[in-house]
């Protein structure tokens, strides 16, 4: 097993280069196509069309995921990814690529991660061994959070010097080294295709949802985390980038460095998380961690008006990140029976991340037309807001902090007290 668990590693270090690939790719792309219009829906657009394939087709990619391969699985939906880079290198060669090439990209990359995703778990229940799972939840945020602080670096340096093509290029390449670990190093245990009677996927759907109608604990956090992630989507994916350029007179210096802290963050909780030494109550865990997140992290962010406080707020709102997902994926290799992992984690991406795509868009509209002009009026309730988050541009946008920050922990201490979350009593 510590064989097995040595070859995972080299696995997850391919994997986090391969990611830092697609990374800096994305931000790249964001770069070339915000050049084009200069349009900040442009932008929000590319994550819609990612999100929104992914979270419709793992209603049903879970029945595919429980009967097949799931390293044939992975990868063919690395390939694919790998096919889109690609194209949109020979066309950004030909300068031929426009913006819908890249939302139809974004598409198809989304439509394969709804199968990549709950295959890549389940594989991760068969190779890794129990007592190590919050370890490598922790390494898995160490480096999703590194890759956050050095792709935009990285990204922005090599668009500079080599433009789009250099970063394809990169990115091809660090598929290729995925690919071969992926298909010569990684063994998954007994991973043979299943000889059962045939299902269609909206059976095996429905099966999901019949699992998660019997265990109501695992439910109501898949339920609860959406909501979660509805409130931080409404600010972070957004508006933390405009609301601080707003406020520090378009200082990008200021926007990156509490970028920068907020990947640190992640990093920090990702190493404490791996460590192994993380124990106790993983609902408790969970719903804590996100209470602290929300409190310290957003209404820091909103109350704040120079880089130290939002640095730090950065800091708070991304160091727990690690903790909240190391509990959940405990919980779930736990109670869930190995083999409908595939169907119980594609239900779940479906319904936890539903949520998002909405809060995206929903985010843009209520800053530029709800928040920000109402700021600007004069009655009773703006003035005692002002006094709280300030005046002028991004004013508005950091009363929507406060407002996520008080309602996300507000429903993060309410979600611990329902009676079937705390039934779990779960240990790690």
């Amino acid at each position: 097993m510590d064989n097995q668990f040595n070859r995972y590693i080299i696995f997850w270090l391919s994997q986090a280069l391969s990611q830092l690939g697609s990374s800096m790719t994305g931000f790249a792309l964001v770069l070339w196509a915000y050049t084009q219009n200069g349009s900040a829906m442009t932008v929000s657009l590319m994550t819609f069309f990612n999100y929104v394939p992914y979270i419709i087709v793992s209603l049903f990619a879970g029945t595919f995921v429980d009967h097949h391969s799931k390293k044939k699985i992975m990868l063919v939906s690395d390939s694919m990814a790998a096919m889109c880079s690609a194209v949109i290198f020979v066309l950004s060669a030909r300068s031929g690529l426009q913006i819908w090439h890249i939302y139809l990209v974004n598409f198809i990359i989304g439509f394969m991660n709804a199968f990549q995703g709950p295959a890549s778990s389940v594989a991760i229940g068969k190779i890794v061994p129990k007592d190590k799972l919050t370890q490598v939840s922790g390494m898995n945020s160490f480096s999703g959070n590194l890759v956050t602080v050095l792709s935009p670096v990285l990204a922005a340096s090599l668009f500079a010097s080599g433009g789009l093509k250099l970063i394809l290029s990169i990115d091809l390449l660090s598929f290729v080294f995925a690919f071969l670990v992926l298909l010569f190093v990684l063994r998954i245990p007994k991973d043979t295709p299943r000889q059962k009677e045939k299902k269609s996927m909206f059976a095996g759907c429905a099966e999901g949802f019949h699992y998660l109608k019997g265990h109501r604990g695992i439910f109501m956090i898949i339920i609860t985390m959406a909501l979660l992630n509805f409130f931080s989507r409404l600010t972070y994916e957004n508006i933390l980038s405009p609301m601080i350029l707003a406020r520090s007179g378009n200082n990008s210096v200021v926007l990156g460095i509490v970028n920068a802290i907020m990947g640190i963050g992640g990093i920090v909780g990702g190493i404490i998380v791996s460590t192994g030494k993380v124990k106790g109550n993983s609902a408790k865990m969970i719903y804590v961690s996100a209470l602290l997140s929300f409190l310290l992290g957003d209404v820091m962010m909103g109350a704040g008006r120079n880089v130290v406080i939002w640095s730090f707020a950065g800091l708070m709102a991304s160091l727990p990140i690690a903790f909240i997902n190391a509990g959940q994926m405990v919980i779930l290799y736990k109670h869930v029976p190995e083999d409908i992992q595939g169907r119980i984690f594609a239900v779940r991406n479906a319904l936890q991340f539903s949520t998002i795509p909405f809060g995206i868009l929903l985010g843009g509209f209520l800053a530029d037309y709800v928040f920000e002009p109402f700021l600007m009026t004069a009655n009773p309730v703006t003035g005692i807001l002002r006094m709280i988050v300030g005046t002028g541009a991004g004013s508005g946008m950091a009363v929507m902090f406060l407002c996520t920050g008080i309602l996300g922990a507000l429903f993060s201490l309410i979600s611990y007290q329902l009676k079937d979350i705390r039934d779990l009593n779960e240990e790690s």
